[in-house]
């Protein structure tokens, strides 16, 4: 959604964010003895919560660079050395993460969230632990931040209250993490506004922290397991009953639906319209012309390497300013995308390239991609097309052959001032948590052994949504878990959640790509299923450990 007033909302508070990233003592001796009577300082000042992962290491490039080239779908490439960047692609690509690799950093931003949320908490109540509905959507953010530090880094700080001055901040086991996270979201969900509407777009409601709950038990085996590496498909889990349960509540409120239409949701006019989005981050960089925290880089980085440079670009306009290209889709990943019929399809830029015309919806026209007058045709990675394979460098991008190597992601499209007025950033609205992941994951409870609901079974369930795309439908006998996982990876391709179901299935090790070749170690490493702590952290918090093996 582009809203206007949200700049003004938070452009107080978004600059202290780059400096805020492991400060923790945030002063709060101005309290307020009341709350606010200007609605709009109000409102600023809930604001400031729920927007902390909006910014380049929150939810933006580190954040993709450091998790998603974990998983099994996009990996980077440099050409000749550029965009190699001290490994800052190359380290997560080939699962060899080091604890000052950019992409792990987001431990400091998501305990400045906290901090930040504890701060207004106390402002706004003087109670620690406030049971004031005013705070409920703070707490429901709170829980999420704390959330993504657990999923990431496994043990983690409770930071549930203001620090005080010389307060040594401790790690929690992971499971004590998770079971606070429970308790945080059972207490708020029933003071959480029901709305979902342009007021609560990309705010904490009611759904978004039932959908929180719902991927916390879809994961409580790895959380509460005692040890990541025993994960594996069969890990067992208490709370899949549950599960479903907060699945149905989400259904049972009618708000939300797949809809019809897959590619739409991400074209940069997406928003509150699309009804598959429960939660989403809200981008919006006309109102918030902050480079890194009103938008995201996500296509410069997966477009042709010289889009700028064509007779005509992919959507349909040349742009203004150079592309990096160094992101490309992982062989094993393209192969999934094999369903006849299937819209998902059309993201997958593979072969002879023709332009999208983004004036029309970004429909496929019949004119081709031309670049030094050949058609740009991408063609799938091999070994050989490496010139240094143990750094995943394809060769000089002054060579046209070298700039097609690897398929490339159509997913998140832009628009001509996105490169004409905002350096290369998009304002697309990525989702968080999706009407269709609920589907799915019911889907994989019941494969796992919950009780079925409302005549629901697996097939049903991915049938629902694969008829948005026109996906042919599964037959019941023919859902296995892989088919399940495989169905997530088509569905939620670069989202936020393939690292995460990759360990959930136990398959994080597996061979794809040439992290293996270069990287053998980690098909044994199985620490890896959490990351490292942040360089900057360890310095701030010397009483911490390591995790295991970095």
């Amino acid at each position: 959604m582009k809203s206007s007033i949200k700049f003004l909302l938070l452009s107080s508070v978004m600059a202290g964010f780059t400096s805020a990233c492991t400060d923790l003592d945030i002063n709060i001796d101005a309290q307020y003895t009341t709350y606010p009577d200007n609605p709009i300082a109000l409102s600023a000042k809930l604001e400031g919560c729920y927007y902390y992962l909006q910014n380049e290491a929150g939810l933006g490039r580190n954040y993709w660079e450091g998790v998603m080239l974990q998983g099994d779908e996009l990996m980077g490439i440099c050409f000749n050395g550029g965009y190699y960047d001290n490994g800052r692609l190359f380290f997560p690509t080939t699962h060899d993460l080091k604890n000052d690799t950019p992409g792990v950093g987001q431990m400091g931003d998501l305990m400045s969230g906290c901090s930040y949320c504890n701060s207004v908490i106390m402002e706004l109540t003087g109670e620690a632990e406030s049971e004031d509905p005013l705070i409920a959507p703070v707490r429901a953010i709170r829980a999420f931040y704390h959330f993504m530090m657990m999923d990431l880094y496994g043990d983690t700080p409770i930071l549930s209250h203001s620090l005080q001055e010389g307060e040594v901040i401790n790690r929690s086991p992971r499971a004590e993490v998770a079971q606070w996270i429970e308790k945080e979201l059972l207490a708020v969900i029933p003071q959480l506004t029901e709305e979902n509407n342009a007021n609560t777009y990309g705010r904490p409601n009611k759904w978004m922290a039932e959908a929180l709950l719902v991927k916390l038990y879809l994961n409580w085996g790895v959380y509460t397991c005692g040890d990541v590496k025993s994960v594996t498909v069969n890990t067992p889990n208490e709370k899949l009953n549950e599960c479903i349960a907060w699945c149905d509540s989400i259904t049972d409120s009618g708000i939300f639906e797949v809809g019809k239409g897959y590619r739409q949701k991400f074209f940069p006019n997406n928003g509150v319209q699309i009804k598959d989005f429960i939660y989403a981050m809200n981008f919006d960089p006309v109102a918030n012309p902050t480079k890194y925290i009103g938008g995201h880089q996500l296509d410069r980085f997966m477009t042709f390497k010289k889009a700028n440079d064509c007779d005509n670009g992919p959507w349909g306009f040349k742009p203004s300013k150079s592309v990096a290209g160094a992101y490309v889709l992982v062989p094993e990943c393209v192969e999934r995308f094999n369903l006849p019929g299937d819209e998902r399809n059309q993201m997958i830029l593979g072969g002879p390239q023709y332009i999208f015309d983004y004036t029309n919806n970004y429909t496929l026209t019949d004119q081709p991609l031309m670049y030094q007058g050949q058609q740009v045709t991408y063609k799938q990675l091999e070994t050989s097309d490496f010139m240094d394979p143990t750094l995943l460098d394809v060769g000089a991008d002054s060579e046209p052959s070298n700039i097609m190597k690897g398929y490339h992601l159509g997913k998140y499209p832009s628009i001509p001032d996105d490169f004409d007025l905002r350096d290369r950033v998009n304002g697309n609205d990525i989702p968080i948590f999706r009407y269709a992941d609920i589907l799915l994951t019911k889907a994989e409870c019941i494969l796992r052994g919950a009780n079925a609901t409302r005549n629901d079974t697996p097939a049903s369930l991915i049938n629902q949504v694969r008829d948005c795309s026109n996906a042919p439908h599964i037959a019941e006998g023919d859902v296995t878990m892989q088919e399940l996982l495989d169905e997530r990876g088509r569905e939620f391709i670069c989202e936020m959640w393939r690292r995460q179901d990759l360990i959930r299935f136990g398959q994080f090790e597996n061979d794809w790509g040439w992290k293996h070749t270069i990287h053998p170690e980690a098909k044994t490493e199985l620490w890896r299923r959490v990351m490292p702590i942040p360089l900057g952290v360890m310095e701030t918090n010397t009483n911490w450990k390591q995790n295991e093996g970095y």
